[in-house]
């Protein structure tokens, strides 16, 4: 049995998942393995948080008040990711509701342009992430870690749950995460969220299943499955979700 066939992980998929992930430089990988390394997305979304979180303890050290450094953590943050999920999630407001029928909400997805729905959906998005990372950062920044994980975790589970809404895409490519992997994401999600936020990261993981679950039944009902720009969708509303639930908390 080849690499590429055999269940479990693989420290390779680490690579893999972070060159899908990132725009970091890193070398090596040469993605066969595809969805079999969704195990290691949460991984990654633990190196992304951390960047961040560093970042934004480094302003708050300098003196600049909370809501400045929470905006120069979040900027990191689209940096490392080349703004991947946030491209998702417009894409998605577009298509879903500026299309009338499947087929021109599909055509709508694959267009590069962004339209007006696409430009309130980042603002919105990105105006309460902002302001989550503000209240948190200063006095529990490692809820930022845990939501990273969890809303990572929870593109694994959409990935082995949903059919493909196209067989061109890049969710298609990629491939159907295998149970096993899910399995592991959601793991290392639950065993980073406990560690990083204790028992606060139960109710945040609650939250955020129920709203990436939202996400996922909308889009099959849109057009009957996932793509890539749906799994970016989850990933911000599955992280803004667990935010919010780690703010009421711990903020």
């Amino acid at each position: 049995m080849s690499e590429t066939d055999a269940p479990g992980p693989r420290p390779r998929d680490l690579i893999r998942a972070a060159q899908l992930l990132t725009r970091l430089p890193v070398p090596g990988g040469d993605g066969t393995r595809g969805a079999a390394a969704a195990w290691a997305w949460p991984v990654v979304g633990a190196g992304v948080a951390l960047i961040q979180i560093s970042v934004g303890l480094a302003a708050l050290a300098l003196g600049l008040p909370a809501p400045v450094a929470a905006g120069v953590a979040l900027g990191a943050g689209v940096v490392v990711t080349g703004g991947l999920h946030e491209d998702g999630l417009a894409d998605c407001a577009d298509g879903f509701w500026g299309g009338m029928t499947r087929k021109r909400r599909l055509e709508i997805l694959k267009d590069s342009r962004i339209g007006s729905y696409g430009v309130l959906g980042l603002i919105v998005s990105m105006g309460l992430r902002w302001a989550l990372f503000t209240a948190l950062l200063p006095v529990a920044p490692l809820a930022l870690l845990a939501a990273a994980m969890i809303s990572r975790a929870g593109m694994a589970a959409m990935m082995g749950w949903m059919a493909f809404a196209r067989t061109d895409g890049i969710a298609a490519h990629i491939g159907r995460a295998p149970v096993w992997a899910v399995s592991l994401a959601i793991g290392l999600a639950l065993i980073g969220g406990v560690a990083a936020t204790g028992i606060a990261a139960l109710p945040a993981i609650l939250l955020a299943a129920v709203a990436m679950y939202g996400v996922g039944s909308f889009a099959r009902a849109k057009i009957g499955g996932q793509t890539g720009d749906v799994l970016g969708a989850t990933q911000v509303v599955g992280e803004i979700a667990a935010l919010m639930t780690l703010a009421a908390a711990l903020a």
